[in-house]
């Protein structure tokens, strides 16, 4: 194995370093901290319930986004020292010394690399919406069964996904198959930046296996679509009209169409002027669902607002080149197994742990992906 050149790696640590420090802004990220401690240490805290959640949660998320960045200069640090040792370890003719730990320093680099991409990444979301939560819907589309399946699965990854990150997850409606699996799906993940890192993960997926619902056992194809949208906020000022909307209350039901509520309590909320629909079940009450289903209705009009806007601009723009396009991802279980994305080419052969959550290599190239195309249209 070729020696490593510690001084050279460590230099080029120390710039990235220092790059993402200054996209961070560590000193305004330290004040806020400061502000929200202030917040959650008031005696009236606990009077608005969901302003005081809002406020322990931002600031849990600032602190662990402070430690990260921190933490990595101190690792640095701490690698530049186990090279220091092995150096002196040589100079002392211990060579068996020196080999133990420049072996324990070439792992530590690895993993400061892998860490320091991570945190790299996020200096990338820089989008209007990006540092929000996410509200993310799935559903199945053409395959049948085997679609509704497929949606279902795809479900169960992103909140692996979030439960590997420590992230809160609502799942804010479902509507089951009848056969298999779900039609539709709306979660929310509780997390900053959420949006920024999962709007990566919108279009249409694809999965080719043999069909577990075929008796004749034959390879079948499928689809299913993600659609990410930013939580919206109180400043983003979407005004609903109660004449704009039309209210249904219904029976909240699980898999089967098993009741589980005694009462009328899921709402389903129609906005009139633009024909969205929008329902939520999770919560006990009819006001509650009423509350969350708004709340999702308002990201989906922001969401339709932005892409207004979007399109105005573009039409002004002379054709840059590159496009989303709609299928953007393809999970292959026969006649071989690959996950692979079809607008970065980063792919996957190891098929369940993707199911299982593992996306963060997806989520990655995505970013630099996207953010590379921002570039190239904005040159």
């Amino acid at each position: 194995m070729a020696a490593i050149d510690f001084p050279s790696e460590i230099a080029a640590l120390r710039t990235t370093y220092s790059t993402i420090r200054e996209v961070t802004d560590v000193a305004a990220l330290q004040t806020t901290i400061d502000e929200l401690s202030a917040a959650a240490s008031a005696p009236d805290l606990w009077d608005d319930v969901e302003a005081a959640q809002k406020i322990t949660s931002d600031l849990s998320h600032a602190q662990t986004e402070l430690d990260r960045v921190l933490k990595m200069g101190s690792r640095i640090e701490d690698l530049e020292v186990l090279v220091s040792m092995a150096d002196e370890a040589r100079e002392e003719h211990d060579v068996a010394t020196a080999d133990e730990t420049d072996a324990e320093a070439a792992k530590e680099l690895t993993a400061i690399r892998k860490q320091l991409g991570e945190l790299e990444v996020r200096t990338l979301l820089s989008g209007e919406y990006d540092q929000r939560e996410a509200l993310m819907t799935i559903r199945s589309e053409a395959g049948g069964v085997d679609a509704a399946d497929f949606a279902e699965m795809l479900l169960r990854m992103y909140l692996r996904w979030a439960e590997r990150n420590g992230y809160g997850v609502d799942v804010m409606d479902t509507s089951y198959a009848e056969e298999a699996g779900i039609k539709s799906a709306t979660v929310a993940i509780h997390a900053p930046y959420a949006y920024g890192t999962l709007s990566v993960e919108q279009g249409t997926h694809r999965l080719v296996r043999i069909s577990p619902f075929d008796n004749q056992g034959r390879r079948q194809t499928s689809f299913a679509a993600v659609e990410v949208l930013p939580v919206t906020e109180a400043t983003d000022h979407i005004e609903i009209p109660e004449q704009d909307l039309r209210v249904d209350v219904f029976r909240s039901s699980g898999p089967g169409g098993q009741s589980v509520n005694t009462t009328d309590s899921a709402v389903r909320l129609t906005h009139l002027p633009t024909g969205v629909v929008v329902s939520c079940q999770n919560e006990k009450s009819q006001l509650q669902n009423k509350a969350a289903a708004l709340r999702v209705l308002q990201a989906r009009l922001l969401e339709q607002a932005r892409l207004e806007r979007q399109a105005e601009l573009d039409a002004l723009k002379t054709d840059a080149g590159g496009s989303w396009g709609n299928q953007m991802r393809s999970y292959v279980l026969h006649p071989y197994q690959m996950v692979k994305d079809l607008r970065t080419e980063h792919e996957e052969g190891n098929t369940s742990g993707v199911f299982d959550g593992a996306i963060d290599g997806f989520l990655e190239s995505g970013i630099r992906w996207r953010r590379q195309g921002e570039r190239s249209a904005q040159a």
